[in-house]
């Protein structure tokens, strides 16, 4: 199972398989990568450009350039984040998004 695989496991809901190493390899992998970011996110000053280059990096996808985020920001997964267009997270949003989360995003109209 390589990386995208397992993301979009966790999207559909379902469980990580109990003594699976590679799996879990691969869900260590994805925390640490978003503890990175968040890190980056929330210990210095950011303008609005770099905080929306920051999201895309922690979603892997490219985010609309009129979000918006008052740090500091939490996340232990990143990559299930799908965040549309106009979309502002105030102080101290805190996500637990391995399974899935969208806000102000409409996959299925596009």
């Amino acid at each position: 199972m390589n990386k995208n695989e397992f993301i979009n496991l966790c999207r559909e809901g379902k469980p990580i398989p109990e003594n699976n190493r590679e799996v879990y390899r691969l869900w260590e992998e994805c925390s640490f990568e978003a503890q990175s970011i968040v890190m980056k996110l929330n210990t210095s000053y950011h303008s609005n450009t770099e905080v929306i280059e920051l999201f895309s990096e922690l979603t892997g996808r490219k985010v609309d350039p009129s979000f918006v985020c008052l740090p500091p920001f939490y996340s232990n997964f990143g990559k299930n984040i799908f965040i549309g267009r106009n979309v502002f997270f105030n102080i101290g949003c805190s996500f637990q998004d391995r399974g899935g989360i969208y806000i102000g995003y409409r996959p299925f109209y596009l």
